[in-house]
């Protein structure tokens, strides 16, 4: 019997240790550190309730722009339910920043804020400044700007208190039709999208803000939005761990605090028909942790979204979510009923309390070391200022300026000649002036719309922007046949140099065997434009590589260096 008791410490210890054990850690921990985290985690977990614990396991959203009764409801959670954080939503800084406040006051344990900032805090607030979409990062080749991006990214997000930033995204997005990753991808290449991703990761936790790769085990070859329904990933297991799983098994020891699971059925990897990696024992538990070592803050992709919002309970989903390994249910409808059946499941001997304080202590020690011990009040004065400054767009325009990828250039007709005039013909739906305008600064530029090309004299020097909508990272990239045709038109007898404002994609059926130069920018807006027209002036050197595959003749990793030139002005 003494033995068997020994045996039982032993295994408790062992148990444990583990359970206090963070992927993160802040540089330069010392042992002292160390042994103070462990403490306070310890004294904090002893300190809760069961129903404070089990509180910890669950994110919330928070909207500011869906009225007063919405926020009275995240309110009533964060009072009654103990939550343990919050995902800010759209739309208002300052807003945002006075519930926090707020909410944290009440909080028994500070609660650890989460946001979708993959292209900075722009993407929920759209006061702030926005930066690059990943496949525009891809393209880059010095990885240390984007650390220096994400830093800044970082910087933002502590000004509102925000401690977890939902990105990188690390699917390699093999299928140009993929409606929900696309250009939030790096890109097709799996060294290309570890490099960026470590990058990216580097830039937020070296400041103090939590990363979290996403969305496991790959959702880069899907061609459906499991915000609305349940995509399959169909490949064998040979293919998956070539490609959908190489970045999160090469990134799951670099000390990343956290992994986003999505809502996807993989049948190579989970045997029972239709069950989401989400809630996938298997997939979570068997691969991430115990195959992988995984060590750090497992979190569900958000639990409202329709692939398996339609399939589950509010509640019943977060408990399956709980059970199959996750821990943290984010964006939970069901956390009273989630707790229920989590403690239901406890009481049954389905779950061991032990699962609870693994899980709990992880959340514990991640946010002690976030330096959530006690919360520090935000000031919402001058917030949206302070997420859009120049500082913002220095770094901005330097990432769109690095990015640029010349394709081809087989008339040399870059740098522009300043003395020279040239036509330019703006193309498809999106706004052009700020190019138009900034080309013209260094050379004369006459602007010509698709019907009155034909009055711009033979073998002139035309400049063909193709300018896609940039209002979101999910819009169509494909050009129009009117587009196409005028293209078409123009290099019969004209000598082109054709810039893409939109993703690389947008060439994958355009023809492009006459036209002499071609320059991808990836995105529509002014930064990008300002730092296309730089580079055609040669004021900027081109040196990016296309981050994915579009064609047999367009693969990842083509470019074309053009170094910087010095010309008089027009």
């Amino acid at each position: 019997m003494r033995l068997k008791m020994s045996v039982l410490v032993l295994i408790l210890s062992i148990g444990l240790k583990s359970a206090l054990y963070a992927q993160y850690k802040p540089n330069n921990l010392t042992a002292e550190d160390e042994r103070k985290a462990q403490a306070w985690v310890s004294k904090t977990y002893s300190s809760l309730s069961q129903d404070e614990k089990l509180g910890q396991l669950f994110i919330v959203a928070l909207y500011v722009n869906r009225g007063e009764e919405e926020i009275n409801k995240v309110r009533n959670l964060v009072v009654n339910e103990k939550l343990g954080g919050l995902i800010l939503m759209q739309d208002d800084a300052a807003r945002h920043i006075a519930l926090l406040n707020e909410f944290q006051s009440k909080s028994k344990v500070p609660m650890m804020i989460g946001m979708d900032a993959e292209w900075g805090l722009y993407q929920r607030i759209a006061a702030a400044k926005k930066f690059p979409w990943a496949m525009t990062l891809g393209a880059i080749q010095d990885k240390s700007l984007i650390t220096e991006m994400s830093a800044k990214i970082a910087e933002d997000a502590k000004r509102m208190g925000v401690n977890w930033d939902f990105a990188p995204v690390v699917d390699v997005n093999t299928n140009p039709n993929n409606p929900i990753i696309g250009n939030r991808s790096f890109g097709s290449e799996v060294d290309n999208v570890v490099k960026s991703a470590l990058a990216y990761s580097a830039g937020l936790q070296n400041s103090n803000v939590l990363a979290a790769i996403k969305h496991f085990p790959g959702h880069g070859d899907t061609s459906t939005d499991s915000h609305h329904d349940l995509p399959v990933v169909s490949h064998d297991l040979k293919r998956l761990n070539e490609v959908e799983l190489a970045p999160f098994k090469a990134l799951t020891d670099k000390g990343i605090g956290g992994v986003m699971v999505a809502h996807l059925y993989v049948p190579a990897l989970e045997k029972q028909p239709g069950v989401p990696a989400s809630v996938s024992k298997s997939i979570i538990t068997g691969l991430l942790k115990e195959k992988y070592g995984y060590k750090g803050l497992i979190i569900t992709d958000a639990l409202n979204m329709g692939a398996v919002a339609k399939r589950y309970k509010p509640g019943e989903l977060d408990a399956l979510a709980f059970k199959a390994g996750n821990d943290i249910m984010l964006f939970s409808d069901g956390v009273k009923e989630g707790k229920r059946l989590i403690q239901q499941a406890i009481d049954k001997g389905e779950i061991s309390q032990n699962r609870v304080e693994e899980s709990v202590k992880k959340i514990l020690l991640t946010k002690y070391y976030l330096g959530l011990t006690q919360y520090v009040p935000k000031n919402p004065e001058n917030i949206n200022r302070d997420l859009n400054n120049d500082s913002h767009t220095k770094t901005v325009q330097k990432m769109y300026a690095n990015a640029l990828t010349l394709l081809r250039d087989e008339k040399k007709l870059l740098p522009l000649n300043c003395k020279e005039t040239h036509y330019y013909v703006p193309l498809e739906e999106a706004p052009y002036q700020t190019f138009a305008d900034q080309l013209n600064l260094r050379t004369s530029v006459i602007v010509k719309r698709a019907n009155e090309i034909s009055s711009i004299p033979a073998n002139s020097k035309v400049i063909v922007g193709f300018h896609k909508d940039n209002s979101t990272a999910y819009k169509p990239y494909k050009i129009s046949d009117a587009s196409k045709k005028v293209l078409a038109d123009l290099g019969k007898n004209q000598n082109i140099i054709l810039n893409v404002f939109g993703s690389a994609y947008a060439l994958k059926d355009v023809d492009i065997s006459k036209i002499s130069t071609v320059l991808v920018a990836y995105e529509n807006n002014d930064d990008a434009m300002t730092a296309a027209a730089k580079s055609l002036h040669g004021q900027t050197k081109i040196h990016g590589r296309l981050p994915v595959f579009v064609n047999e003749k367009l693969k990842a990793g083509m470019g074309m260096d053009l170094n910087p030139t010095k010309q008089t002005t027009k």
